[in-house]
């Protein structure tokens, strides 16, 4: 059965979009701290954190790969590109959209046509997410099975579960969590991050206007995951 493999990148919204409630309960670990410069310290890392949070980010990027045939699509938002932006790279086609809501829309009914995902740390993350700003900006979600059974690899393999065992070891044990990174370098896989971009640098790129080299990056996670999926179902799958 056709497998979908996904990752999402997401950016922080404008502070300003909050009321004056809202960023009192957001900052206010930092708002307890006696020192100036650790209060500055503490909200800056706060604010740092704003692009995990589906109520302070937004979704910026989707990569999709069909696992079997490597055939897919990179959904990301682009303001004011041109035709170049939507084009096909080999099996991949890059789709511009103009805001988050085209961008959720078009996830969705691609999803839609598959019975089971692939994600790395999609549990914890990509999914519950994707869900929320669907919800928040009333786009219809077509699958609403993703968070089930979690000791389950259908619909849902998550291979940060999987390489973990489902937290077996806890924090510092031998199947503590990696990031996705150093697993593709311990198995030979040739990392995302080998161009030089990373998830910190999204904000950065979005500022720019360098739509296009965050849809790439996203595409590489992706490209990444599948390959970590292939090795974990030749050697590992069926592990209980």
């Amino acid at each position: 059965m056709a497998k979908l493999v996904f990752d999402i990148e997401t950016s922080a919204l404008p502070p300003e979009i909050h009321d004056t409630a809202q960023l009192e309960y957001l900052f206010r670990d930092a708002g307890k701290l006696p020192d100036p410069a650790a209060r500055d310290a503490k909200r800056a890392e706060i604010k740092q954190q704003f692009n995990l949070w589906p109520f302070t980010a937004q979704v910026v990027c989707v990569a999709m790969l069909n696992a079997e045939t490597a055939r897919g699509q990179v959904l990301f938002t682009a303001e004011d590109f041109d035709e170049a932006d939507a084009a096909e790279a080999g099996a991949v086609e890059f789709l511009p959209c103009a805001d988050e809501t085209e961008l959720l829309t078009a996830f969705w009914d691609v999803a839609k046509h598959y019975d089971e995902i692939v994600t790395f740390n999609g549990r914890g993350f990509d999914v519950p997410f994707l869900y929320l700003r669907s919800a928040l900006l009333n786009v219809p979600i077509s699958k609403k099975n993703w968070l089930g059974y979690r000791y389950a690899v259908e619909p849902h393999c998550d291979l940060a579960e999987q390489f973990t065992f489902y937290g077996v070891s806890g924090r510092e044990g031998a199947a503590r969590r990696f990031n996705l990174d150093f697993y593709c370098k311990a198995f030979g896989i040739e990392s995302p991050k080998s161009h030089g971009v990373t998830g910190l640098d999204v904000n950065t790129l979005l500022a720019a206007g360098k739509f296009r080299e965050i849809a790439e990056y996203c595409l590489r996670d992706v490209k990444a995951t599948v390959e970590l999926h292939r090795i974990w179902k030749e050697r590992l799958a069926g592990i209980k």
